[in-house]
């Protein structure tokens, strides 16, 4: 089924005889194999409202996602939470779009300077599983209500609902990005000096280390984001903060390949041409090092957020939690066969108390249990 309108959307929803697979523009196969009709909102496309004096953009839920970048780009404006594109990670093709940034909450390296998707959502219209159109907070930032329904609907993976409307903010492009390079840290040492730069007072938008055997040829990036003056001092002030940080430490001032750079990072590309499964690990930074001693030899490794984000590329069906032991925080396999998406836990499992909650909400937007059955686990 592809509804070209929110009206059709909640008639095909109501009208459903069984379980529902909800697609967007099939860039993002996460999560346990659904069965079910397959139900896309790609015809639900277009920006409805863009008021770039107010920093705010209203978009159907198909819209690609590139048509939106590129009508912000044109005002100069960006959705400053860069939002990964996962095709090259997962070897899929599709066009990305902003129903399945929000439905998975999909944020990239900036998140530690601004935040998450969902904090970037100002309201959402969408349909439940009883076929009901649901409006939730606001167009305009001044008139925003219901934060917690609003970006509860972010990270839910279409379980609880159908996107069929996002209300954005949006944020204005910096002049002039550049980034701090440390080669041969280990480790450890790249989330000591990545924890330095993020706790000092000038502004790092991005703090990732790609993790090499025994340091050799890793390398640990800081950005940093501005007017021109701002970003040359901020340089300079890391480069004396960080100078005890046993690597050899350089400057990459062209916008060019430092933005080029920071997309690799972003979509994960040292971990493209990986031939096993993906694990999205997020952790608390400092623990990050130890949890990564644990995992498997031949296991490869990319910091972002300061280490507060691992991805880990591992051998095909490896159990990564069992094999770390316990840690805190939560384990997400990204990328894998059906069959081991079918016999793991793709989601970290949940407490007792928080998974009655969880099932709880499922129960009380799709009672009928039709929307991504199965999905989270």
């Amino acid at each position: 089924m592809t509804p070209v309108n929110e009206a059709e959307l909640a008639e095909a929803v109501a009208a459903a005889k069984g379980p529902l697979a909800v697609r967007g523009g099939g860039t993002r196969p996460i999560g346990r194999p659904v069965v079910g009709e397959p139900l896309s909102v790609a015809e639900l496309s277009g920006i409805e409202l863009y008021e770039p004096g107010a920093l705010t953009i209203v978009v159907k839920a198909g819209t690609p996602l590139a048509e939106i970048e590129a009508a912000l780009a044109a005002e100069n404006q960006r959705l400053a939470f860069e939002p990964i594109d996962h095709r090259g990670l997962l070897g899929t093709t599709g066009e990305p779009t902003i129903g399945g940034v929000v439905a998975a909450n999909v944020s990239g390296p900036r998140r530690i300077q601004v935040g998450a998707a969902r904090d970037h959502l100002l309201g959402v219209r969408f349909v439940d599983g009883t076929g009901t159109i649901i409006k939730n907070g606001g167009r305009v930032m001044k008139n925003v209500t219901g934060y917690d329904l609003v970006k509860l609907m972010a990270g839910s993976f279409g379980t609880l609902g159908v996107l069929s409307e996002v209300s954005l903010k949006v944020l204005p492009k910096t002049d002039v990005i550049a980034s701090l390079r440390i080669q041969g840290l280990t480790d450890a040492g790249a989330v000591r000096a990545m924890s330095q730069a993020l706790g000092s007072p000038f502004e790092v938008s991005g703090a990732a280390h790609i993790s090499g055997e025994a340091g050799q040829g890793a390398i640990t990036l800081i950005r940093v984001e501005g007017f021109e003056a701002s970003v040359a001092y901020r340089l300079a002030q890391l480069t004396e903060l960080l100078v005890g940080a046993e690597g050899e430490i350089t400057h990459l001032t062209d916008p060019a390949k430092v933005r080029t750079l920071w997309r690799g990072v972003r979509d994960v590309e040292p971990l493209h041409d990986h031939a096993g499964d993906i694990w999205r690990l997020s952790v608390k930074p400092s623990d990050a090092p130890g949890i990564v001693s644990r995992m498997p030899d031949g296991t490869r490794v990319v910091y972002d957020w300061g280490g507060g984000l691992i991805w880990a590329a591992t051998a095909p069906g490896t159990d990564l939690r069992a094999e770390i032991g316990p840690y805190h925080g939560h384990a997400t396999l990204i990328r894998a066969s059906e069959a081991t998406r079918a016999a793991l836990p793709v989601f970290q499992p949940e407490p007792v108390r928080l998974a009655a909650i969880s099932q709880g909400l499922r129960q009380k937007f799709d009672p009928r249990g039709i929307l991504n059955q199965g999905l989270m686990g």
